[in-house]
């Protein structure tokens, strides 16, 4: 149904009032005056637009679409990741933070003008059939993304569990783009994971920052820390395409008892903030090893930034992604919203994680196993080789106690350390740590 012209210049007049408002409030007079003229004069371009569509265009246009197609063009045009939503987007985005939701697991940017993937979550349909870090997506069901918006793109992506949805990538080495034809599914939010790699070092996965992450890392180091066993401790947070700001700052005090975890700075004194730790009511005194590589991002930056400067664990793996603006989530009237770039993260240090990201203690290049590694790994020939070799006594011990059945997490750890040479160098470290602390420098 199309708007009468007179509550059209109405609406378009509040509109130019509300705007004057804002300016007014937020700067000086002479400048709100000027900044006011201006605002006018493109207001009356873009009624103008409007209203030649709406006399002129070819077939009927609804007034609420021509609006919401006018906001999405303006907001597009900040950054990449402020963003118009319809009342049906901003509800699934709810969902993302609180519950499941239906699709196939990647978490979206646009880099360079190019839809790209920052992470695919641990588990779901686009981790499984291989889409990996820094993917380019350039078709969505054969149809181009260059001109797609960030959230047509999700909303293209997204769908009823069960049904297909097929991208064209474009991936570095590779000559040609790939073709990824991905069944939707129901994502979990199972964002933490955990077990012993050895029986006194600990190893945790978080793979998202959601609502109950800090929740469930509690429990894990619960159960990890029970008998004061573990000595050590692997934080894995690669390919953790971030989330809540508010379960970074979370996670980061959980490991720390003073400093400043994360400071934020926008254009306005109500969007800066500084975190900062306070004591824990349950120390953690042993060493941390945090592994990070290109698809951790947002939240696992600030984690990761807090942990390294304030001297809390040594981070190893690749740079971080480098997204450190801030969105903050501002419903609107008719349950449309708004995700608006507000503010930039900074580092306890006061370093910028905008573009440069997190740079490791430890660089270390992830390298994938190959199928025959073990074949040619070389075996030297020790004295239980050797025919009629004596048997020690801690191997006939162990005999008389028999072979133990080894449990699903202790598969997860040794099947983990077989092909992960990120997770074997930090697990060394660690091991290092307990070795050189009894070295006597001072003999």
């Amino acid at each position: 149904m199309l708007i009468s012209k007179k509550k059209f210049i109405a609406n378009m007049v509040l509109i130019s009032l509300l705007v004057a408002g804002f300016f007014f409030l937020n700067g000086n007079r002479d400048k709100v005056e000027a900044d006011n003229k201006d605002v006018y004069r493109n207001i009356e371009i873009l009624t103008e637009v409007l209203r030649q569509v709406e006399k002129n265009y070819v077939e009927p246009q609804k007034a609420k679409d021509l609006i919401y197609g006018a906001i999405k063009g303006m907001v597009r045009s900040l950054d990449p990741h402020s963003s118009f939503m319809t009342k049906e987007e901003f509800q699934e985005l709810m969902a993302e933070t609180k519950g499941s939701f239906s699709g196939i697991g990647i978490e979206i940017t646009v880099k360079d003008k190019v839809l790209t993937v920052v992470s695919p979550i641990e588990g779901t349909p686009a981790y499984l059939a291989g889409m990996k870090a820094g993917d380019k997506i350039i078709k969505v069901e054969g149809e181009s993304t260059l001109d797609m918006s960030l959230m047509e793109a999700v909303k293209k992506i997204r769908g009823r569990e069960g049904t297909p949805v097929n991208l064209t990538v474009l991936r570095e080495g590779e000559k040609k783009p790939l073709e990824f034809k991905i069944t939707r599914g129901v994502i979990p939010l199972k964002s933490v994971r955990y077990f012993f790699l050895t029986p006194d070092i600990g190893y945790v996965r978080v793979s998202t920052f959601q609502g109950n992450t800090s929740e469930a890392l509690s429990e894990a180091l619960q159960v990890l820390e029970k008998d004061g066993k573990m000595k050590g401790l692997v934080l894995d947070m690669r390919n953790n395409p971030g989330g809540l700001l508010s379960q970074a700052i979370d996670v980061s005090e959980m490991f720390l008892d003073s400093g400043v975890i994360v400071s934020t700075k926008g254009r306005t004194g109500s969007h800066d903030i500084e975190a900062r730790a306070h004591k824990n009511s349950h120390p953690r005194a042993y060493p941390m090893i945090v592994l990070v590589n290109g698809g951790s991002a947002s939240a696992a930056e600030i984690v990761a930034g807090a942990l390294q400067d304030n001297k809390r664990a040594m981070i190893l793996g690749s740079r971080t992604f480098g997204k450190g603006s801030v969105q903050t989530i501002l419903p609107l009237s008719d349950g449309s919203g708004l995700r608006l770039t507000t503010a930039r993260y900074y580092t306890p240090s006061g370093k910028s994680i905008q573009s440069s990201g997190i740079t490791p203690d430890i660089e270390i290049t992830f390298v994938a196993p190959e199928k025959d590694a073990k074949k040619k790994t070389p075996r030297f020939i020790r004295e239980e080789d050797l025919k009629g070799h004596m048997v020690g006594d801690s191997i006939l011990e162990n005999k008389k106690k028999g072979k133990k059945t080894e449990t699903e997490k202790e598969k997860k750890a040794r099947e983990l350390l077989e092909k992960d040479n990120q997770v074997r160098h930090a697990l060394q470290l660690l091991k290092s740590w307990a070795v050189f602390k009894k070295i006597n420098v001072n003999p």
